[in-house]
């Protein structure tokens, strides 16, 4: 028999506080919407595994290591059968992608606190359930990674610029749906995903929770008031504008709607389709690899003292000058002793489906790679989960540099990361599927 528990907090944090996001300052003047915490606690014999999904850009691994712990003697969980997550959308300053916005560590503080009780109440709702798992298509994202006849890609708008060779990578429109209901039929709670950056409202003066938020108010709205999970797929290079037209939005409502509404529209699609099954087989196995981190070079080091100094003085600086000279510098503090990092990576098994989990905005090739080797018919790939570790890009991306490219604090592992990731979430599946 499975059980399961769900619960819903918020974590909005107060005004006057600072948003998330490298190349903008500014702080939050309203909020538009609620941040939230969504947790989905899955329980079959021995094995319990816990998801949550947090309205925020990320969360540092430090932070998540802590935060699981509490969470663990809070609900009687084991800290590694706790998976935080996070939709990338623009909260809190949360993680140092910003040099002039230092990190929120009383919000973290606070944070912290609200995610041990939400922990606490998922396990204390554990009921017998029904799981109804299956996969659909719904397009909301487009590689925004552009090639250029110089030989540079860059993040950033065609707009039918000239010079403009193609799109550097591909898309991935699967839409993964996992929903419970109590043995009367009752919704308990929804798990969706797809893949796009959640960018409609960078720069603004308000906290949203983008079109995750707008999409689970569309789900709550037709099916109760339920905890509502969105995990991003492998993302790194995905966004929400196609960049290979010169076409554009009328506005962020429109761009808003054009993912949400395609999101939860397709998510009550698949439920409507899909029955429920009881006592779905549950596996969880993790394991943490060693990546190589690839330091900046002495003359990029320079540059950034350089740039940074100009920005303590209160000098005039172009934006993506800050973000690559602090990304740099803040990379060679933090591993220019030890260059290695630690990438946790999860590996669930819940009837014939897998999902795997892992901590980078790992490039939509590497996500189609992993589902390509799955032996399960439905496979789901969540990024920055268990902690964020910036950007995961493919050896091409690396080699034509720009950002997500060049070697920065959020874009740290060496060119073999992805490839690796491929390869150990790929052996844990194997593993699950061979326990038929």
């Amino acid at each position: 028999m499975i059980q399961v528990g769900a619960k819903s907090t918020i974590i909005t944090n107060e005004l006057g506080t600072a948003i998330q996001g490298a190349t903008v300052g500014g702080v939050a003047r309203y909020i538009r919407d609620e941040l939230e915490a969504n947790s989905l606690c899955l329980v079959r014999d021995d094995t319990r595994v816990m998801l949550v999904s947090c309205d925020l850009g990320g969360l540092e691994p430090d932070f998540t290591i802590g935060a699981r712990e509490a969470m663990a003697a809070a609900s009687g969980l084991h800290p590694r059968d706790i998976i935080i997550g996070a939709t990338h959308t623009g909260g809190p300053s949360v993680i140092p992608s910003n040099y002039v916005k230092p990190i929120d560590t009383a919000y973290l503080g606070r944070l912290k606190h609200k995610l041990t009780k939400l922990a606490a109440e998922t396990v204390a709702c554990l009921v017998p359930a029904k799981i109804g798992i299956v996969q659909g298509q719904a397009k909301i994202g487009y590689n925004r990674r552009t090639c250029w006849d110089d030989g540079s890609h860059k993040m950033g708008r065609n707009r039918g610029s000239a010079g403009f060779t193609g799109i550097e990578g591909p898309e991935d429109n699967d839409q993964f749906v996992l929903y419970a209901v109590d043995r009367g039929g009752r919704k308990i709670a929804v798990l969706h995903q797809n893949t796009a950056h959640p960018c409609t409202f960078y720069g603004a003066d308000f906290y949203s929770a983008d079109y995750p938020g707008l999409a689970r108010r569309l789900l709550r709205d037709a099916l109760g008031d339920i905890p509502v999970l969105f995990f991003n797929g492998a993302f790194g290079d995905i966004g929400q504008e196609k960049l290979d037209t010169p076409v554009s939005d009328s506005g962020n409502q429109l761009k808003l709607s054009r993912c949400a509404l395609p999101l939860a529209g397709e998510t009550l699609r698949l439920i409507y389709e899909t029955p429920p099954e009881d006592d779905l087989l549950l596996e969880h196995h993790h394991d943490d690899i060693e990546v190589a981190v690839r330091l900046p070079s002495e003359e990029k080091l320079r540059w950034a003292k350089g740039i940074l100094a100009r920005v303590d003085n209160g000098d005039s600086v172009p934006p993506f000058d800050i973000v690559f000279a602090h990304g740099a510098q803040l990379l060679q503090d933090r591993f220019g002793e030890n260059p290695v990092g630690l990438v946790p990576i999860h590996a669930l098994r819940i009837g014939a489906a897998a999902v795997v989990t892992q901590p980078t905005e790992l490039f939509c090739q590497f996500g189609l790679d992993i589902k390509q080797r799955s032996p399960f018919p439905l496979t789901a790939v969540f990024s920055i989960c268990d902690g964020y570790s910036g950007y995961c890009p493919t050896y091409g991306a690396v080699i034509a540099g720009g950002y997500s490219g060049e070697p920065i604090y959020w874009t740290r592992f060496a060119p073999e990361a992805g490839y690796q990731i491929v390869e150990a979430a790929s052996r844990m599946l194997a593993h699950l599927g061979s326990r038929c």
